[in-house]
């Protein structure tokens, strides 16, 4: 059995899993994500690879790191990362090396949660995978005849920055009308809103799944209330689908995927976003009769990244 240790970093947390090459994590940990980021976070990566290491009394040689960010494509630097402090630019493998004995690889957290469940959850029997994480923002990956693209630089597959509306939403990449700000976390709460503005009378039974107001309701509260046939709540999920296959449409055409796979916090919701998405991809789609990918939500949950970075440390 070839056991790894998978690290992925987030904003706010750490989880740090033992993999074996079945895809079963055997043992695992958890951290809070220190503020200040930079060697006080190095230093803590090298704590759980070390604490997890002792767990399993086994000294363990393929090691993955996944955070958020644009990263190397010798896969040790993190070029940008997004969410975490005093990262940018430093090579972790380099830094890291001397504090667990052994090299680590730096994978983006999108690639490595999409090859978790390419290896090992809702991807097993694809070749050619689009990968989304429908969250704040929009991650995505690529899978191409059974292996991650990385594009020339280690930054493909930014499909939250694809622009879908020349005169849309600012972005926070300074572009107009990006993939994401019709399809994430922060639209789907727009698309709420924008329906609750054309039927006010309907929104009481909706806010009382947060704390009665607009401000308090998240897209957790947003997609149990859909799937207990909440009529605002479907409306913004049906949007929001709709939206997600009209990009769709483009990048099917471009690489010919033959699987769809939808992660992140907006895709909890399942098939009240996936089946709107599929109509929508259907109705969009260039070259009528075209063999058309399916679209299904991921199965890992939370141990895709991982998992995947723990196995894509092993080759």
């Amino acid at each position: 059995m070839s056991l790894a240790i998978g690290i992925d970093v987030g904003g706010t947390k750490l989880l740090g899993g033992v993999v074996d090459d079945e895809g079963r994590v055997i043992a695992r940990l958890r951290r809070e994500t220190p503020r200040e980021g930079g060697k006080a976070l190095t230093h803590l990566v090298a704590e759980l690879v070390n604490q997890l290491q002792r767990d399993v009394q086994e000294e363990i040689s393929n090691i993955g790191l996944s955070a958020a960010g644009f990263v190397s494509a010798d896969r040790e630097r993190m070029l940008a990362a997004t969410n975490i402090a005093g990262w940018t630019g430093v090579n972790l493998a380099e830094e890291l090396e001397p504090l667990i004995g052994s090299r680590i690889i730096v994978e983006n957290d999108a690639n490595a949660a999409c090859w978790g469940e390419y290896r090992y959850g809702a991807g097993r029997n694809s070749r050619n995978m689009i990968f989304f994480i429908l969250g704040t923002g929009m991650g995505g990956a690529l899978i191409v005849d059974g292996q991650l693209f990385r594009g020339a630089h280690g930054t493909a597959a930014e499909f939250g920055h694809m622009r879908v509306n020349a005169n849309g939403p600012l972005c926070g990449c300074g572009a107009r009308g990006c993939f994401e700000q019709y399809c994430a976390g922060p639209a789907l709460m727009r698309h709420v809103e924008e329906a609750i503005a054309a039927a006010p009378e309907r929104a009481f039974e909706l806010l009382r799944y947060g704390d009665g107001t607009l401000e308090g309701l998240t897209g957790h509260h947003v997609s149990a209330a859909a799937q207990a046939g909440d009529r605002i709540a479907t409306t913004a999920f049906k949007l929001t689908g709709e939206w997600l296959g009209f990009g769709l449409a483009s990048l099917v055409v471009i690489l010919d995927p033959d699987l769809i796979v939808l992660g992140g916090g907006v895709s909890e919701a399942g098939e009240i976003l996936a089946a709107p998405a599929r109509e929508s991809l259907a109705r969009n789609a260039s070259f009528s009769g075209h063999s058309l990918p399916n679209i299904v939500t991921a199965q890992m949950g939370n141990d895709a990244g991982l998992v995947g970075v723990a196995d894509l440390a092993r080759g």
